[in-house]
């Protein structure tokens, strides 16, 4: 991947642990060899890289073996230009390092917090179809659940929520590609 006029949206905003992390960035005002990048990310842990000239491009590429032990999480990220003694912060933002699958043990829930979500109001209005109370008290502890409208109007949201994350409603494909086969002469 090249990319032009560096800017966080461009860099990636979710790394993958566990995967190659490879990326070629070129920055017109600060071009290698001029100029080395250093892209610091600090959250679960502390990660620096450091680019590599290629050309007049920043190399960036760590291989999967170093990114498997990253930790998953929201980092800061301070992507910085540096030559002789001028250190220039290019950017700075957030980057989603997700963990690596291989390394995880136990259980996994893929659902988004969007989808989690709506299976949750959806199990508790399924629940309150039989009862008619909306609060009550026994022996001074009361407890008041949310109006059903409430959680009907929170469900549409998070309908919506899960619709926009998925392609047009239906479920994202897990490789996020197309593969077309034909069978026959």
């Amino acid at each position: 991947m090249i990319v032009r006029g560096f800017d966080l949206q461009y860099f990636p905003s979710s790394i993958a642990a566990g995967l190659t992390f490879a990326v070629d960035l070129d920055l017109d005002d600060h071009p290698a060899p001029e100029w080395a990048l250093i892209v610091i990310l600090a959250g679960p842990e502390k990660i620096e890289l450091t680019s590599v000239p290629y050309g007049d491009l920043h190399r960036l590429a760590v291989p999967a073996t170093q990114t498997t032990s990253w930790a998953g999480g929201l980092y800061a990220a301070s992507v910085r230009a540096v030559s002789g003694a001028d250190v220039v912060e290019v950017d700075a933002g957030q980057v989603k390092i997700t963990a690596d699958l291989a390394s995880v043990d136990g259980a996994v829930d893929p659902r988004s917090h969007a989808q989690r979500m709506l299976d949750a109001i959806e199990a508790v209005l399924e629940k309150r179809a039989s009862l008619d109370q909306q609060s009550y008290t026994i022996a001074g502890r009361s407890l008041v659940r949310t109006p059903i409208l409430e959680l009907q109007t929170m469900r549409e949201a998070y309908r919506k929520e899960v619709g926009r994350l998925s392609a047009n409603g239906k479920p994202r494909r897990l490789l996020g590609r197309r593969i077309n086969v034909r069978f026959g002469g």
